[in-house]
């Protein structure tokens, strides 16, 4: 049967609303990783905080940045509708990056970092649902305009980091967040221009916004609830230690409840793919804890404890994480072509293998740092070992991070899909913060709250932190090679 595609603005063969969400998330992304290649240099050199202080509020700010998603996805689903809500995240994005430039104020910050949190929470799940609703079911086109849209992620990325890290450690930090405000308002403006070319699509999902309850309607509920959201998220990034707790409680009550129906609530083959989906989410926090070291302490490590010289230009150390974006644009399509070329083969690694890959690594990306760190003269390392670590945590990336989402899908029994998914995005707010935790313990006691030299001390106590946590991702990878033929029977075919 012949697929019926809708009758709209056609750009490149796709509906032309998807560069407007293309472009939105592009700018958004640009925001984000702009602001994040110079947020821990902002804690440690214009705030002044220690080392182990600024890698626990960036991961309890990191963390939140995953958790806010599930609740302004549901208040999207429920009330919003997804374009009222990508909508209302950018204004909070553009408002939390404009309070970035404020340098005088504490406060100002943390409710700046408050601001972008939650305004990610609102667009980020919200502008993904939109692209999906652009393209009829069944449409051919799905997967490749979702690769587009996906490119806009590492353009944003890339570009951010070269010029927001360039600014903000060359003219000053105003400079670096302000160019990150000025891409998201970039991003909302082109998202309200291009309101037309969405077709009136992924509005508010019923009537049931214009209710009221106490005379206020439900939408307007929605908007309170986002303030609500910044109010809590204000509170949460200076008290980091309660995000832990948060986060622990939190997880018991989530393997609690997997536990509970996986055992006494499943027939055999949901219970045994439930049990599969239960272990690659305990491997994926993990993999994020390690992964996203890149911008706190190997962001310090960089700044500190590398040569940085290129053709007599001293690179500022926040440039060097656009590497992750330019290695995906260059590999990706090479990892496309090599899984379907396998695949026809019959030789495709399942999906528990390719986790098990990605970990493996990322901990060989560690251990090949620490072995150019040990064989360096003095304290500092040459440039080529950061760039290698790169190189193999964005190869750890690509074989794990694309396939784990799918696999929850495929795994999940329909009725409860979301849940696990949230469980997902609940791993990966748990590993960014335990990647704070990790990024705490490279401190060494000899390091002072303004310290921006790096000595011998410093130095071991880096190769010591990385040395544990390579070999301990190499270890658990193999170990996840070792049961993958048992996680298969388990999948029961849906590999």
């Amino acid at each position: 049967m012949e697929i019926q595609t809708r009758q709209t603005s056609q750009f490149l063969g796709h509906p032309a609303g998807l560069f407007v969400c293309f472009l939105t998330e592009m700018w958004e992304r640009f925001s984000y990783y702009g602001m994040r290649a110079l947020l821990i240099f902002y804690l440690t050199k214009h705030w002044e905080f220690s080392d182990a202080s600024s890698y626990l509020i960036y991961g309890a700010y990191t963390s939140l940045v995953y958790i806010m998603p599930v609740f302004g996805g549901m208040l999207a689903d429920q009330v919003l509708g997804s374009k009222k809500a990508v909508t209302y995240g950018a204004i909070l994005l553009v408002l939390g990056h404009t309070g970035m430039t404020v340098e005088s104020e504490v406060q100002i910050f943390y409710l700046s970092l408050a601001l972008i949190i939650s305004g990610v929470g609102f667009l980020k799940p919200n502008i993904s649902t939109l692209v999906g609703a652009l393209y009829e079911e069944g449409d051919p086109r799905r997967d490749s305009g979702f690769t587009i849209f996906y490119m806009g992620i590492n353009i944003g990325a890339f570009s951010a980091t070269l010029l927001c890290g360039y600014l903000g450690e060359t003219y000053g930090w105003a400079y670096g967040f302000g160019a990150a405000g000025i891409g998201m308002l970039f991003g909302l403006v082109i998202f309200l221009f291009g309101q037309p070319y969405l077709q009136g699509l992924a509005g508010p999902p019923s009537n049931l916004y214009k209710e009221k309850n106490f005379g206020i309607s439900n939408e307007n509920w929605a908007y309170i609830s986002g303030i609500l959201m910044v109010l809590v998220s204000w509170f949460l990034v200076q008290n980091q230690q309660l995000v832990g707790s948060l986060l622990g409680g939190f997880g018991a009550i989530c393997i609690g409840g997997w536990l509970f129906y996986t055992l006494l609530k499943c027939p055999p083959i949901e219970r045994d793919r439930l049990i599969v989906v239960g272990i690659l989410i305990l491997f994926s926090l993990m993999f994020w804890a390690l992964f996203e070291q890149a911008g706190s302490s190997l962001n310090i490590l960089t700044d500190r404890g590398v040569d940085r010289s290129l053709l007599g230009w001293t690179v500022p150390a926040s440039m060097f994480q656009s590497l992750n974006a330019l290695f995906i644009f260059t590999l990706a399509p090479f990892f496309a072509m090599l899984w379907i070329a396998l695949a026809k083969r019959n030789m495709e690694p399942s999906t528990p293998l390719k986790f098990a890959i990605g970990i493996i690594f990322v901990g060989l990306g560690f251990l090949v740092l620490v072995a150019g760190m040990e064989s360096s003269d003095g304290v500092q390392t040459a440039v080529i070992w950061i760039i290698l670590i790169y190189l193999l945590h964005t190869l750890g990336e690509l074989c794990l991070s694309p396939v784990g989402l799918s696999s929850v899908t495929k795994l999940s029994p329909q009725r409860i899909v979301g849940v696990m998914m949230g469980m997902w995005f609940f791993a990966s707010a748990a590993g960014n913060y335990v990647a704070g935790l990790i990024a705490r313990a490279t401190s060494s006691n000899s390091m002072s709250a303004t310290n921006e030299t790096f000595d011998l001390v410093q130095k071991a106590s880096f190769v010591e932190v990385y040395t544990n946590v390579g070999l301990m991702a190499v270890g658990c990878g193999i170990v996840l090679a070792l049961i993958t033929p048992i996680l298969k029977r388990l999948m029961h075919g849906a590999s």
